[in-house]
């Protein structure tokens, strides 16, 4: 037998043999999740979409938890202490349903949870986390606000002593309460959420309060009229005068540090989850090329047309190979931030381009909310902006390249 005649056939769907590299447990998560987005999303996601809203989230969260996706690569406190390449693959299948569904997921575990779990005390770990891992509370994250985004640093949002001195060093001691003013913008789960983690301006530095989001003066009016992301909840995050305890503030960090290392976490899982909205966009065109005729045959059989699917192949599982790559050096402890702005920077682009050239191959019925490849397409828009803009991921990669700082 010639060498050739043993290999295993080419499998459009895994053109690199890529599932070679995953565990038995990395297949059963991502089954799960691909299972249960297509029996919970994908027959309703149209409608949802073209409605401009996510009903049942409340239950969809309940479910999500059911399955372990809430907080999954976080352990202890019923989190379910998956691998990074088992988040990744999660968020991917997520996002292959709708980008809606993953960014519900990755702000809750990997924003919300995280910070918690990475910088609060014991008692705000045992008091939010089993809940939110569960689904029963959903969480928001409040950084971005109306007039600063890429440059978090100047947040007009403050925190300030009120009523017990102003004592610097540990908030275990009785320093007073704390009182919030300030607004933050474009918050994923803010008008459903039961706890926004806040980040605002203190005398000591930037500061994270974990804020239940029935404390007087907190709001979070749904912001309507999106034409990305309609399939998820919106928010402004309004404090006016929030009167929170001294154990409200995170006490763990002071300074951006501790919310660009939650954004670095949930950049991770978008690296995934734009190759799940390009693959359900390639997958779309596929199959249509290989039904749709014009000039007597399929139109996947027009050279034209199969240079497009030849490229869109190539970029799409190019990403896959890229995501696997950084999930392996976060389990590993080696992944850097400039690693992750790598991978957002390259897979979203990619996953846009292969949505439009998907868009191309299906003619007018692209523009259908009949397939999802339009619906993915504006989804990455907002994927494209949130979480650092195409502009600052290329500062923060040419920095490190050069060792210069371009920022300002």
């Amino acid at each position: 037998m010639s060498a050739s005649s043993k290999l295993p056939p080419f499998d459009p769907a895994d053109p690199l043999g890529i599932d070679d590299l995953l565990e038995p447990e990395d297949l059963a998560v991502r089954d799960t999740v691909r299972a249960w987005a297509a029996d919970r999303v994908l027959p309703h996601i149209a409608e949802w979409y073209e409605a401009g809203e996510l009903p049942g989230i409340r239950e969809l969260a309940k479910e999500l938890g059911g399955i372990g996706a809430l907080g999954m690569s976080l352990t202890g406190y019923g989190c379910a202490g998956a691998t990074a390449v088992q988040y990744g693959l999660a968020c991917l299948e997520l996002e292959a349903a709708d980008s809606g569904i993953r960014s519900l997921v990755s702000v809750q575990g990997s924003l919300a949870m995280y910070a918690i779990h990475r910088f609060g005390s014991e008692e705000q770990k045992l008091q939010w986390l089993p809940r939110m891992a569960s689904g029963e509370v959903i969480g928001c994250f409040g950084l971005t606000e109306p007039d600063h985004g890429s440059d978090p640093a100047a947040m007009r949002t403050r925190a300030k002593r009120d009523g017990g001195g102003t004592s610097r060093s540990s908030e275990a001691e009785n320093g007073g309460d704390w009182i919030l003013n300030g607004r933050k913008m474009w918050i994923t789960n803010g008008s459903v959420a039961g706890v926004a983690v806040v980040w605002a301006q203190t005398e000591d530095g930037i500061r994270g309060f974990v804020v239940p989001t029935d404390t007087p003066g907190f709001s979070a009016p749904e912001i309507k009229h999106k034409w990305s992301l309609r399939a998820s909840v919106t928010s402004e995050l309004v404090l006016d005068d929030v009167r929170l305890p001294a154990n409200a503030v995170l006490p763990e960090v002071t300074g951006l540090r501790g919310p660009l290392s939650c954004l670095s976490h949930a950049r991770y899982g978008i690296v995934w989850g734009a190759m799940g909205a390009a693959r359900s966009s390639f997958e779309a065109a596929l199959d249509y090329a290989r039904s749709r005729e014009q000039f007597g045959r399929p139109i996947g059989g027009f050279q034209l047309t199969q240079a497009k699917l030849a490229d869109m192949a190539v970029e799409l599982h190019k990403g896959i190979l890229l995501a696997h790559h950084l999930g392996r050096r976060m389990d590993a402890g080696r992944l850097r931030p400039e690693q992750v702005s790598f991978g957002k920077l390259n897979n979203v682009r990619e996953a846009i381009e292969i949505c439009r050239t998907a868009r191309t191959i299906l003619g007018a019925n692209g523009i259908s909310l009949e397939y999802p490849v339009m619906r993915h397409a504006t989804n990455l828009e907002s994927v494209l902006t949130y979480e650092g803009t195409v502009e600052m991921h290329q500062l923060v990669l040419g920095k490190a390249l050069t060792g210069l700082d371009a920022f300002r």
